[in-house]
């Protein structure tokens, strides 16, 4: 069955640092273009990023270029997500997944953003 596993969350400070990954299995990773997507609290799902499935195409939500890079190395099955001079807004639960509106995704992880 598909899994997707994400992990890479914590507590940062403003303009911190955080590198999230996914591990993929149950599923043929190469034929997927793979996608961020988060939950802030109190809020609905949002799409963040997509790659394609050999990663030479990217696309990011507004609020997030220029500050985020996704990744994959398909060999290792792994989708990443370098995010980078974090703000508030960027708290949020963040879900690595195999659709744009996350109906097939993993359980998430926490990125906390506070000082």
């Amino acid at each position: 069955q598909v899994q997707l596993v994400e992990s890479g969350g914590g507590l940062v400070q403003p303009g911190g640092s955080l590198r999230l990954s996914c591990a993929a299995s149950g599923f043929t990773f190469t034929a997927y273009s793979m996608y961020w997507v988060r939950q802030a609290p109190g809020k609905g799902l949002e799409w963040v990023s997509t790659i394609n499935n050999w990663g030479s195409v990217t696309y990011y939500r507004d609020s997030v270029k220029g500050r985020f890079t996704v990744s994959r190395d398909n060999a290792k099955k792994m989708l990443y997500l370098q995010m980078d001079n974090l703000q508030f807004d960027d708290t949020a639960l963040y879900y690595c997944a195999r659709d744009e509106v996350g109906r097939i995704k993993g359980q998430g992880t926490q990125v906390i953003v506070s000082p």
